[in-house]
């Protein structure tokens, strides 16, 4: 399976060319102010794209799936997978999505750090194959322009519990790129950026995760 992914695209996709894939992933952040109207823009490109399958997670942009969950959600259209704490199987892969991340100005999807958000990443299941989630966990593809770590520390410890093979984000745009450590799980800050990065591209065959490389391109 062939996963493109991307993450804080928003509104800047027009500009973006995005390769092909089986699966074409968003990881939050579709939206700048994040209401329907913009929403139904991201959702449109989205749809437009040729992979069989779509999967989205919302960002703390992304306000429409806060305000009007039930509205956005239909915006997306019945081909694309919305995941909130939630998960779907894709040709024997099996797929889970959250939203939150550890209280970042006045934004949607906001949670304190400690148990509140330990307790959303504790419903992320054992057994699986890619996790997608807007935050970065602690210590992996967070570092923010001031060297400061922003990611959260109880989704890392969830992460090394249940070790799935692929985990995807976006959120921090200063820190993109594929990362491994010793462990089974390929970690992936997918931000494009505002299309300043290029989409991450990645295969998933059997316990080997692949990046493919692919080079910047913006469309004129």
């Amino acid at each position: 399976m062939r996963i493109v992914a991307v993450a804080d695209t928003h509104l800047f996709h027009t500009q973006l060319v995005v390769p092909q894939g089986d699966v074409f992933v968003h990881a939050g952040d579709l939206c700048r102010f994040g209401d329907l109207d913009e929403l139904a823009e991201a959702a449109a490109w989205i749809r437009s794209l040729p992979h069989r399958y779509k999967v989205v997670v919302a960002g703390n942009h992304d306000w429409a799936f806060v305000h009007h969950p039930r509205e956005a959600r239909a915006l997306l259209g019945e081909g694309v997978v919305y995941l909130e704490d939630s998960g779907a199987c894709i040709e024997g892969v099996t797929f889970w999505g959250s939203p939150w991340q550890p209280a970042f100005h006045d934004w949607a999807f906001n949670l304190p750090r400690g148990e509140a958000l330990a307790e959303k990443w504790s419903a992320i299941p054992e057994g699986l194959d890619v996790l997608i989630t807007h935050s970065p966990p602690f210590g992996i593809g967070d570092r923010s322009w001031f060297e400061e770590r922003c990611g959260c520390a109880d989704l890392m410890a969830r992460v090394l519990q249940v070790k799935p093979r692929l985990h995807l984000f976006g959120h921090i745009h200063e820190d993109g790129g594929v990362f491994r450590q010793e462990g089974v799980t390929c970690f992936a800050n997918v931000t494009t950026w505002e299309c300043e990065r290029a989409p991450t591209v990645l295969d998933i065959e059997g316990e080997v995760v692949t990046e493919i490389e692919v080079p910047k391109a913006r469309r004129g």
